[in-house]
């Protein structure tokens, strides 16, 4: 009999132990439950580590510096694969990156500054309520969306425009907001920022990015529109719309609204040193895990942050 078998079996015969506690004088039981209960302790932390010295035991060592060839020692290896949301978010760079537009990663961690104030939210600001943000201790804020880097990408590009006359750039990054998760809404996403600055700026240059976007990532010809919209870091703003693409069935017959976007309000341009009365400037963000949902014809955003792998390896 094995020493785990063994504990076992004492640990049964305990039932029998306990029963004698109706036999003693009342003075005397609580002292002998005590002694039971400290009994069965003992044994069941004894089972734990006879338990755990066993599975020890079972687990065949990996050599991490073996050949991978078929080795019937060794558990077999599986290749590992890049996550849906990084692969689309790739594609999404590729196509900006082909027109022309460098590319700057988003932050982890930010301040109120870059949140807020160098967006043009004034303080207290009843806007800044309408991002359900979320806060660290120390005060720091993990970002409600990428546009928290429209400053820096400013600053850090504006000799371009001395250069060759414009700054282009798009900023894809993680973004956080306090929200209520359903199949349509995550606390946890991905968005990419665009902004371009020139003398000559128009709305009109700024649809015709988007559309050739879109086109080049559903992989056909798309009509757009636009609706009005509200953000305090551009003006006018609006909101982007495109035809259900086919991947949802779309013969032209639906609308699906994709992101906001407008003119970079003066105040923005000139917190970063860029003078509105020569530049001119548009601005644009969206979610990747909504392009890849479309995409794909997903009904659950939730899919992408479920640690499923049979959705996983779908891709």
């Amino acid at each position: 009999m094995s020493d785990l078998e063994q504990l076992k079996k004492e640990l049964k015969a305990l039932g029998a132990e306990y029963a004698k506690i109706k036999t003693l004088p009342p003075e005397e039981r609580g002292e002998f439950g005590r002694q039971m209960n400290a009994k069965k302790q003992k044994l069941l932390a004894a089972i734990e580590r006879a338990e755990n010295d066993l599975e020890s035991e079972n687990i065949i060592p990996l050599d991490i510096y073996a050949p991978t060839a078929p080795n019937q020692s060794l558990p077999r290896l599986e290749l590992g694969t890049e996550h849906p949301l990084m692969v689309e978010l790739d594609k999404v760079v590729d196509i900006y990156a082909a027109m022309g537009f460098d590319v700057m990663e988003s932050r982890q961690l930010d301040n109120e500054f870059h949140m807020f104030e160098s967006l043009n939210f004034p303080k207290d600001h009843p806007a800044r309520d309408g991002y359900d943000t979320f806060r660290t201790a120390e005060g720091f804020i993990p970002p409600a969306h990428t546009s928290t880097m429209q400053h820096r990408a400013l600053k850090k590009y504006r000799h371009r425009l001395d250069e060759n006359g414009q700054i282009a750039v798009v900023i894809p990054g993680r973004v956080f907001r306090n929200e209520d998760v359903d199949a349509t809404h995550e606390h946890t996403f991905y968005q990419c920022e665009g902004v371009l600055v020139s003398k000559d700026a128009t709305m009109g240059q700024m649809f015709g990015v988007l559309k050739h976007f879109f086109e080049a990532y559903y992989g056909q010809e798309l009509k757009i529109k636009t609706q009005p919209g509200y953000f305090p870091f551009t003006e006018p703003s609006a909101e982007l719309l495109i035809e259900k693409p086919a991947s949802l069935g779309g013969k032209g017959d639906g609308w699906l609204e994709m992101l906001g976007c407008g003119m970079i309000h003066p105040n923005v341009l000139k917190t970063a040193g860029i003078d509105p009365e020569i530049y001119h400037g548009f601005a644009w963000g969206g979610g990747i895990d909504r392009l890849a949902m479309l995409k794909y014809n997903l009904s659950d955003v939730r899919y992408f942050e479920s640690g499923k792998l049979d959705f996983l390896e779908e891709f």
